[in-house]
């Protein structure tokens, strides 16, 4: 594995979308000794409150928390980046550069339109990654196809039902030290920005609820959810919980 190479690769669209959909499967993954890396699609400089620049400060500090290989933001519009060729390219170009073998992106469908629309775009790069006559480059060279063998859609503000869930119990704590990187984003009784529907009182104990509802689907304490786009592959009947 060369130096860029990871295992497993998160592309969500706003940051803060990993941390809140999947950190403590991030948390998980890396303390297995796998290396994983973020990439947020946006800077979110369309958020209620902060701003696209401390956005990405507190992403960088969300990063050191999880203790990922890498994270940096694509740079897309937030709001209004679409499903297009060159928006494809320029995830591809990202895919290939990092070779994931498993690929968490955002929920299929959820409140914010961004999700989705991300979801879709990231679900699509993936496979044209892996067709060899799509030329991208990187740092001025010609890049190898790559499809990822995995992808797995977190759930978000809507409830999913979950194909798969990871036990995150032994992680929550990390995940919730990896949030409250985001100061601008969640309940501070001293902020005089508007009320956005993650920064009211009640999210961080509502989140915590979707954990405990996840986790006694599987007969734990803490679970994340991800929906698959094909059947999950074991050996070991034995071994699932």
């Amino acid at each position: 594995m060369s130096g860029e190479e990871l295992d497993i690769l998160c592309i969500t669209a706003h940051p803060d979308d990993t941390e809140i959909g999947m950190g403590g499967t991030v948390l998980r993954h890396i303390h297995l000794g796998h290396r994983v890396g973020v990439v947020d699609l946006t800077v979110g400089e369309l958020g209620t409150r902060g701003s696209g620049e401390l956005r990405v400060q507190e992403a960088a500090a969300a990063a050191k928390v999880l203790g990922v290989e890498v994270r940096y933001q694509l740079g897309l519009p937030d709001g209004f980046f679409e499903v297009d060729e060159a928006n494809l390219l320029k995830v591809v170009a990202v895919l290939r550069r990092h070779r994931p073998r498993v690929v968490f992106t955002n929920a299929v469908r959820d409140r914010h339109p961004d999700h989705g629309r991300g979801s879709r775009l990231v679900s699509r790069a993936c496979f044209l990654s892996g067709l060899r006559r799509i030329a991208t480059g990187h740092a001025g060279n010609p890049q190898e196809a790559w499809r990822p063998q995995a992808v797995y859609h977190c759930i978000q503000d809507r409830w999913i039902d979950p194909d798969i869930v990871f036990d995150v119990t032994d992680f929550w704590e990390g995940k919730m030290k990896a949030l409250a990187c985001f100061k601008s984003q969640f309940y501070d009784p001293k902020s005089t920005e508007p009320v956005s529907p993650i920064s009211v009182p009640e999210f961080l104990p509502t989140l915590e609820g979707r954990a405990l509802e996840t986790g006694r689907l599987i007969g734990v304490k803490y679970g994340e959810g991800f929906t698959v786009e094909r059947p999950v592959g074991v050996d070991d009947a034995l071994k699932l919980r």
